[in-house]
C-alpha cells in the first residue's frame, strides 16, 4: 500500500492530471445521462473513474476504491471488506459546468485510512492547476508550497456560499444582513475547498457534502492552514464517523482558525439547528 510521502503524492498527481488531461473544451459535446438524484451524469465522469480505477489498481493493487459513480452497494461493500485503506474519487465534480461550457470543474482523489485522508489531488484541467496535500506535509499547488495567507479578523470578506442546501432561516439571513463584503459559489465542491486554501476566498459555507466531495480538497485546506467544521461543530472528516459514506456532512470554513470561529459563530446564532449552540467550533 502507498505510504504518506512526498514521492507517492507526486506519483498521484501525475496519475490524476493525465486521466483529466483531455477534459477541456470536451463538454458541451458530452452525452449526458440523469442519474436518480437528479444530478447529471456523463460518459466523462464514467471514463476518468473506470480509467483511474485501472491506473491506481496496477500501481497499488489490493487498495480498493469508492467512486461517485459507484452503485451504493458497491461503495458499503468496500466498507465492509478488511481493507486498512481505501481510495476515495469523484471523477468529475463540477459536471453540470462541464456540461454547460462554464470552465470550472475539476478531479478529486484521496487516500482516506483510519477514516482520515492522508493523501490527497484535486486537479483543475482549465488552469492546469493541481492542488496537492500530504497529511502532515503541507499543500501544495503545481508544487508550490501552499499557505492561506489570510490574517483576516473580521468576517468582512469574500465567502463561497452554496444556498441551495441550506436551510430556509440560514439563508435568509445570509441574504438580509450578510457579514461578508462578497459572495460567490463556484459549483464545483472540489474546486471550492482549494481556492479557499489559496486564498482566493476567505470563508465557505456548503449545506451537504458527500465524502468524494470533501476528501482531498479538506485535506489540502488543512495543510494550507485554514479549518474546517460542520455546521454542528463535528470534525471534517470526522474519523469516529461508521457513516462516512452514507451520510452528507455540512461545512463551515475559513482561512484561518480564529476567522472560522467568527464565522460559525455568526451562523450558529441565526441557524435552525438546535444543538448548534452548545457544539464546540474547535477543530
Amino acid at each position: 500500500m502507498p505510504d504518506s510521502n512526498h514521492s507517492n503524492l507526486e506519483q498521484l498527481a501525475a496519475i490524476t492530471r493525465e486521466a483529466g488531461r483531455d477534459l477541456r473544451d470536451t463538454g458541451l459535446q458530452a452525452s449526458v445521462s440523469v442519474k436518480r438524484d437528479g444530478s447529471f451524469v456523463t460518459e466523462w465522469d464514467l471514463r476518468i473513474q473506470r480509467d483511474l480505477g485501472r491506473r491506481l489498481a496496477q500501481e497499488w493493487p489490493g487498495i480498493p476504491m469508492v467512486g461517485e459513480e459507484m452503485s451504493a452497494e458497491d461503495r458499503d461493500a468496500v466498507l465492509r471488506s478488511d481493507a486498512e485503506c481505501f481510495w476515495c474519487l469523484d471523477p468529475l465534480d463540477g459536471t453540470t459546468n462541464f456540461t454547460s461550457g462554464l470552465p470550472i470543474f475539476g478531479i478529486s482523489l484521496a487516500l482516506i485510512r483510519g477514516g482520515e485522508p492522508t493523501l490527497g489531488v484535486v486537479y483543475d484541467p482549465n488552469r492546469d492547476e493541481c492542488f496537492t496535500a500530504l497529511a502532515g506535509g503541507g499543500a501544495y499547488l503545481n508544487g508550490k508550497r501552499l499557505y492561506t495567507g489570510s490574517d483576516a479578523s473580521t468576517l468582512h470578506c469574500i465567502a463561497c456560499v452554496d444556498f441551495k442546501r441550506l436551510g430556509r432561516t440560514l439563508a435568509e439571513h445570509l441574504v438580509a444582513q450578510p457579514p461578508y463584503k462578497s459572495q460567490r459559489n463556484l459549483g464545483a465542491s472540489v474546486l471550492e475547498w482549494c481556492w479557499l486554501a489559496a486564498d482566493r476566498v476567505q470563508l465557505y459555507l456548503h449545506g451537504g457534502q458527500n465524502l468524494w466531495d470533501y476528501a482531498a480538497g479538506s485535506l489540502v485546506l488543512r495543510e494550507a492552514g485554514g479549518r474546517a467544521v460542520t455546521l454542528d461543530g463535528m470534525q471534517i472528516p470526522d474519523p469516529d464517523s461508521k457513516q462516512i459514506l452514507r451520510r452528507k456532512v455540512s461545512v463551515v470554513a475559513a482561512s484561518n482558525p480564529a476567522l472560522l470561529e467568527l464565522w460559525w459563530s455568526w451562523i450558529a446564532e441565526r441557524a435552525e439547528l438546535v444543538n448548534l449552540y452548545n457544539a464546540d467550533p474547535s477543530p
